[in-house]
C-alpha cells in the first residue's frame, strides 16, 4: 500500500491544495504539559471530525488532496519520520506523549505514534462514477472491521468505487481507516439513498450487478460476464435484502473445496474481488 499513490479521482481538483515543504515541529504541541490527559488535544474538535491514526492511514490521508486536515500529532520519533517524508503539507507536527494520542484515538488504538484530525471525505453520486468498470456495493454491512478490510482488498484489486447507503452503513471513523490500511483515501466513496434503485441505475450505466449468496445456484466464475461489474455483498447473517436480491442481474456463490463452505463477508469479498479482477483483466 505504501508504494501506491492514491487515485484522488473524487474530483479534478488540482493538487495545488497540497502545501509542500517540511513541517515545523513545536514541542508540547499545545498539550498543556499533560502526559496522558486530553487538555490541549480535544478542544476545538468538531462533532464529525475524524481522528485518523497509524502509519499507513496517516500517510495516505496526507497524500490525498481531497482530505481536509486540521492538525497532525505525533510522538517525537514519529514526528521525525513524518517530517522526513515531506508529506506534512506545511502543517506543523505537534509533538505529544503517546498517551495523548491514545486518549484521542482510543485506549486500544494501535496508533504507531501518529494521528491527525481531519474532516470526512466528500461522497459522490452515482453519476460521478458512470465511467467506472469495477464497483463494490455493500448492503447494510456496518461492522468497521469488515468494511475496512473490504476497502483494503478493493483498493489492492483495482476497484474504482465503494457504494453504500446513507443509513445503515459503516461511518467513516479512525478505526475504519486504520483497518483499511490507508485504502480509505485511495477509493471513491458513493452514498445512495436507496440501494435497489441504485442497482437499476447501475444497469442503465452498463454494469452487471452480481450479488454474493451462499445459496445461489451458480458459482461466481460462471456468472462473470461483461466489462463493467458491480459486486454486491450483504451483512453477515442477514445477507442481501429481498429487494437487493431482486435488483441484482445475477446471484452467485463461492464454491469452497474444504469442509467449511462459507466465509465471513470480508474474506468472501477478497476472493470474489480477485476473481472479478482477473475476469476484467485488471
Amino acid at each position: 500500500m505504501a508504494d501506491k499513490k492514491p487515485r484522488f479521482s473524487r474530483s479534478d481538483r488540482s493538487q495545488s491544495r497540497r502545501a509542500g515543504g517540511n513541517s515545523a515541529r513545536r514541542p508540547g504541541g499545545g498539550s498543556g504539559g499533560g502526559s496522558g490527559g486530553r487538555p490541549g488535544v480535544e478542544p476545538g474538535l468538531k462533532p464529525d471530525d475524524i481522528v485518523i491514526y497509524g502509519t499507513h492511514a496517516v500517510d495516505a490521508a496526507l497524500q490525498n488532496p481531497d482530505r481536509r486536515i486540521t492538525r497532525i500529532l505525533a510522538t517525537r520519533n514519529a514526528a521525525d519520520r513524518l517530517s522526513n517524508s515531506g508529506q506534512t503539507r506545511g502543517l506543523e507536527v505537534e509533538i505529544v506523549a503517546p498517551e495523548m494520542i491514545s486518549a484521542l484515538a482510543g485506549a486500544d488504538a494501535v496508533h504507531q505514534g501518529m494521528a491527525l484530525i481531519a474532516r470526512p471525505l466528500e461522497t459522490l453520486d452515482l453519476h460521478d462514477i458512470e465511467d467506472a468498470r469495477f464497483l463494490v456495493v455493500l448492503d447494510q454491512v456496518t461492522d468497521p472491521h469488515n468494511v475496512g478490510a473490504i476497502i483494503r482488498s478493493a483498493v489492492a484489486l483495482g476497484v474504482d468505487a465503494l457504494v453504500t447507503t446513507h443509513r445503515n452503513a459503516a461511518r467513516e471513523t479512525g478505526l475504519l481507516a486504520k483497518t483499511a490500511s490507508g485504502g480509505l483515501d485511495f477509493i471513491r466513496l458513493v452514498h445512495v439513498p436507496n440501494l435497489a434503485q441504485a442497482l437499476v441505475k447501475l444497469r442503465d450505466f452498463g454494469f452487471v450487478s452480481i450479488g454474493l449468496d451462499s445459496a445461489a445456484a451458480e458459482d461466481l466464475v460462471n456468472t462473470l460476464h461483461g466489462d463493467k461489474i458491480a459486486l454486491v455483498l450483504g451483512a453477515e447473517g442477514q445477507g442481501l435484502r429481498r429487494l437487493t436480491r431482486e435488483r441484482c442481474d445475477a446471484l452467485a456463490r463461492l464454491d469452497m473445496p474444504g469442509p467449511i463452505k462459507s466465509l465471513n463477508v470480508s474474506n468472501a469479498a477478497a476472493l470474489s474481488l480477485y476473481l472479478t479482477a482477473r475476469h476484467l483483466g485488471i
